[in-house]
């Protein structure tokens, strides 16, 4: 049985270490074939918006729209919908393949048996 590893980022391009070394960590775990859902909350929201993982710069690290595209290919990526609410935006306005959930999906996610929970 593989573990799921879900991750949730509550940074977005203020805080641009925390905010890429979630997304890091999630496509790496992806990589390395882990079962890897990333939740995107507050400001890091707007990451799921079409050209804004783009123009995400952090020198040395890999480029944010590659992690995103990772983690959409091989895991799920999740906007949280009262974050989503809040910047007026809705699923047609993020990246294909994002969902927009709740608490009681992302509580589900976290207590079955073989998850673990990273918030960044």
């Amino acid at each position: 049985m593989s573990r799921t590893l879900v991750i949730k980022l509550t940074a977005g391009a203020e805080e641009p270490e925390r905010a890429n070394q979630a997304i890091t960590v999630a496509a790496t775990a992806i990589a390395a074939g882990a079962d890897v859902s990333l939740w995107l909350t507050g400001e890091a929201v707007w990451f799921a918006v079409p050209g804004r993982a783009e123009s995400f710069d952090l020198p040395h690290a890999a480029p944010l729209a590659d992690l995103l595209a990772a983690v959409l290919e091989g895991g799920r990526l999740t906007v949280c919908t009262q974050c989503a609410k809040r910047r007026d935006l809705s699923d047609t306005d993020l990246l294909p393949g994002t969902r927009v959930a709740g608490a009681p999906a992302f509580t589900e996610e976290i207590l079955t048996d073989n998850a673990q929970a990273i918030v960044y």
